[in-house]
């Protein structure tokens, strides 16, 4: 372990979503995460917004493998500068899910559910500079097209 924070999510660029309805035999799961994205879009649009999900931000507190862990489950949007260049800012959904710190409270558990936001936003421009951003928009508008072409339904997370 040479991280004291690992933070994983998978990214949709919401400029990328064609279209809002749900299919009528969309699984119950798929169609939450279709309403988090079509709310994300309602209440930020969609022009430097990116829905993330599948997404989980663990701190490190000890140099123990087994002892100082707290693992959070989050959801949402962030929000880029103009030039999708920078992070201005998070708005997610933060659940506690494991930890190994005997030592935890209440107190804790918030400050640490408040400071995942500003782990993903630096964590958010480490993937813009790593050229992620740009493959993810482009691996999105690839998919697209090819369903355009096929003439099959163009919805989200294709």
């Amino acid at each position: 372990m040479n991280r004291w924070v690992e933070i994983s999510f998978d990214c949709l660029p919401l400029r990328t979503v064609g279209r809002l309805d749900i299919p009528i035999d969309a699984s119950p799961k798929y169609r939450q995460r279709c309403e988090a994205v079509k709310g994300a879009i309602d209440k930020h649009g969609s022009h430097n917004t990116y829905y993330l999900y599948s997404a989980e931000c663990t701190f490190h507190l000890t140099n123990h493998s087994e002892l100082g862990m707290i693992q959070f489950r989050f959801e949402g949007t962030v929000l880029t500068d103009p030039a999708d260049l920078k992070t201005e800012r998070c708005d997610l959904t933060v659940e506690l899910v494991r930890e190994t710190c005997d030592w935890l409270t209440a107190p804790i558990v918030k400050w640490f559910e408040q400071s995942v936001s500003h782990a993903v936003a630096i964590e958010f421009d480490r993937y813009i500079a790593a050229g992620n951003l740009q493959a993810a928009k482009d691996r999105i508008a690839r998919l697209q097209a090819e369903t355009e072409q096929k003439g099959g339904y163009v919805g989200m997370y294709l």
